[in-house]
């Protein structure tokens, strides 16, 4: 996959997870350089501006680095963790990382600040819904995307579950490209077959 070397201000605001209104006016008051397409009032950010202004800002670059979304799976069941992961690793535009209890999930989001978590509703330790509720109070990560699964939930958990700040649920067992393709959907991007 190439490595993209001009970003425009949405796709410069997803890598450094802030809004496309923060990434315009930084480019408008030339905090962060670029430059207009001629003729046309887009504003276009080279790879190597979008890095320093990153460092500059604290901003980790590891998105920008690898360029790949980042998946944090949240399961206890180790099988259907490396189903996941596999179909993940295969398609390659994902760095994928997996935790099996609700404790480490916490630990795990805050330092990898995923795109998507993909969580078990039933873990030994927690339960799904307090680890949406725990991401969604932390202001910093309201971006990141909550696909819950589980094999055994009413349909008013699964309404809780959503209210508590999942974007999506899947009945276990669900088809794997069915997952790939809600990822892909939330994180705006092609289903590459």
């Amino acid at each position: 996959m190439a490595v993209k070397t001009v970003f425009t201000t949405g796709e410069a605001a997803k890598i450094c997870k802030v809004s496309q209104q923060t990434i315009i006016r930084c480019f408008d008051t030339g905090q962060l350089k670029g430059f207009r397409v001629p003729g046309s009032r887009f504003r276009r950010i080279p790879r190597d501006q979008l890095f320093v202004f990153m460092r500059e800002n604290g901003i980790p670059t590891d998105a920008l680095e690898s360029g790949k979304r980042k998946i944090l799976l949240v399961d206890d069941d180790l099988e259907i963790i490396s189903l996941i992961q596999d179909i993940l690793e295969r398609d390659g535009r994902f760095e994928v990382r997996a935790v099996n209890n609700g404790f480490d999930a916490g630990m795990m989001v805050k330092e990898y600040h995923p795109d998507l978590i993909v969580l078990d509703v039933m873990l030994p330790d927690i339960n799904g819904k307090e680890v949406c509720q725990r991401v969604r109070s932390d202001r910093t990560m309201d971006d990141v995307k909550i696909i819950c699964i589980s094999g055994m939930v009413e349909e008013n958990r699964i309404s809780d579950l959503l209210a508590s700040g999942a974007n999506d649920f899947l009945r276990k067992p669900f088809d794997v490209e069915m997952l790939l393709k809600r990822i892909c959907h939330f994180l705006d991007m092609e289903m590459v077959r």
